[in-house]
């Protein structure tokens, strides 16, 4: 019983983190929650096999309801940018789906080096270069834009993040306010969530080694402890987004960059 409390309270804590990041910086939570579930479910002996894929489809069923607060809380505030919405969502959507799919077969080692590295390039430039010339002095458009997020979709997806981090970096760099990138980026994680959701509940079910309490990948329990507690506080986050300068957003935006790419560096040589 202790053991259940313990971790109980951790699921909890965890989730007020990630709410409070996802409406701060317009992620999923996914970075903060992926790690803490997978080392919950090896201290409940979950197989390791299919550790992982629990934690990322719990944390991506997790992203749904706090992208629907995080988003609702940026809108009010006129950051969201609907256009750009319009034009990527089905191309989010397919590239959520297919990095459902394809997770079991990506190694998470090589994957991990790719995101590490071009969040390490993006963090120095927020941090170091904030006012240098972007890729471009507008969101691209062109036959073969929709690459970009399809590929958005599918690395988020594959990761178990709502695409924030991903989103938010793209669009800085398409010369996109870092206010606008990061309210864009929290409804873009509801579009990514729902259908890698499905599709690992799908992929998953009727597996003899998940733990109790699981439709598929995903663990009800996790969902039950964390989702409530991101979707609170991710309002929080919000509000002190647009208490800080877009120089200052930038900086801290790219400071987190900077941690989540050394964790991923560390995790991808051990």
């Amino acid at each position: 019983m202790d053991q259940w409390l313990v971790l109980g309270v951790a699921m909890l804590a965890t989730g007020c983190i990630a709410g409070v990041l996802a409406g701060l910086f317009g992620i999923g939570g996914g970075i903060v929650i992926v790690p803490v579930l997978e080392a919950t479910l090896g201290f409940l002996k979950v197989d390791p096999a299919i550790r992982m894929h629990v934690a990322v489809a719990t944390s991506l069923a997790t992203i749904i309801p706090t992208s629907i607060s995080s988003a609702r809380a940026h809108h009010q505030r006129g950051s969201v940018d609907l256009e750009i919405v319009k034009r990527w969502a089905l191309f989010v959507l397919i590239g959520a789906l297919l990095g459902a799919w394809i997770a079991s077969l990506v190694h998470s080692r090589v994957l991990a080096m790719v995101f590490a590295t071009l969040a390490l390039l993006v963090a120095l430039k927020m941090v170091f270069f904030p006012e240098t010339r972007n890729l471009t002095e507008d969101v691209p458009r062109g036959p073969l834009v929709p690459v970009i997020p399809t590929a958005i979709g599918c690395f988020s997806s594959m990761m178990g993040i709502g695409g924030g981090t991903f989103s938010v970096m793209t669009l800085t760099l398409f010369n996109q306010r870092i206010h606008r990138a990061v309210g864009t980026a929290a409804l873009f994680g509801l579009i990514i969530s729902v259908p890698a959701t499905a599709g690992f509940i799908a992929t998953g079910w009727g597996d003899a080694r998940l733990p109790p309490g699981s439709i598929g990948y995903v663990s009800l329990v996790g969902f039950a402890l964390i989702a409530p507690a991101t979707y609170a506080t991710a309002p929080v986050g919000a509000k002190i987004a647009h208490g800080l300068s877009q120089k200052n957003l930038s900086a801290l935006f790219g400071a987190f960059l900077l941690i989540v790419s050394f964790r991923l560096f560390y995790r991808a040589f051990i």
